[in-house]
């Protein structure tokens, strides 16, 4: 899911945030408010329905983002709204946090419905100055339509050209998890200057190699920021959609983020 060109950047903010002594997370986020000093809401429909066509336009509303007992939704409403048919919210941790290298941990439940489109993913910091996907993406958790099968994804580029490597709970080397997306899954990224791996209680569903910047894969020695959203309709989910799934939610109960030390 690349970035639009219409990002929103926040006015004045730390590029990375170290860890505290009295906390053993380098970030974190319980979500018992939405706190403005960790994430920006983009809004509208960006460049191209935010480069993938996507159907929703995107707001800081609380029709799209709410918390209720100590749970993020993000959700996706069928109404008419500034030109678009539906409205969901995409919000980001940019110019608020970043990082290179370390293990998130996050309690998520996902949507179903044809032509839903929920992601839990990071971009590369750089991605103003370098653009997509020069500036590489790391797609935790991306689900489409009504399959229970969660993709993990890497984008980059090399020699001038995208790259893109996934995998999935569906089939990772032979292995196959069974789930039911819509409850709560613990879901796991590793990333050292070696590896970047992505679990869901503790399955493995994806890994590549980035040591030594193995097939041109530099971008993910360097920070990225976070994204959560949930897009409706897409060049991946297609363009057939269901309304009758409307209001559809992503529920977020805590994102935590543990730095690692880079493998010698």
């Amino acid at each position: 899911m690349p970035a639009s060109s219409s990002t929103i950047l926040p006015e004045s903010s730390s590029a990375t945030i170290s860890s505290s002594s009295e906390s053993p997370y380098l970030w974190n986020d319980e979500f018992n408010a939405i706190d403005t000093a960790k994430w920006t809401f983009e809004i509208g429909t960006g460049a191209s329905g935010w480069g993938n066509n996507e159907k929703q336009y995107y707001t800081a509303r609380s029709e799209n983002a709410y918390i209720k007992d100590g749970i993020l939704h993000i959700r996706a409403n069928k109404e008419s709204y500034e030109g678009a048919g539906y409205t969901s919210t995409r919000m980001i941790t940019k110019g608020k946090f970043s990082f290179t290298y370390g293990t998130i941990e996050a309690r998520i439940a996902l949507p179903v419905g044809k032509g839903i489109w929920p992601a839990f993913w990071m971009l590369g910091e750089n991605i103003d100055q370098v653009s997509w996907p020069a500036c590489g993406e790391i797609d935790i958790i991306e689900a489409v339509n009504k399959e229970n099968i969660v993709y993990g994804t890497n984008h980059w580029q090399t020699g001038g050209n995208q790259a893109d490597y996934g995998n999935n709970t569906n089939d990772f080397h032979g292995a196959k998890k069974e789930l039911d997306i819509t409850q709560f899954h613990t879901y796991k990224l590793t990333w050292d200057n070696k590896l970047i791996a992505m679990y869901v209680d503790d399955f493995k569903y994806h890994e590549i190699s980035i040591e030594n910047n193995a097939g041109g894969t530099e971008a993910f020695h360097k920070p990225f920021f976070l994204l959560l959203n949930v897009a409706v309709g897409g060049n991946w989910p297609g363009f057939e959609i269901d309304d009758s799934q409307f209001p559809n939610e992503m529920l977020v109960d805590y994102i935590r983020i543990f730095s690692d030390l880079p493998t010698p």
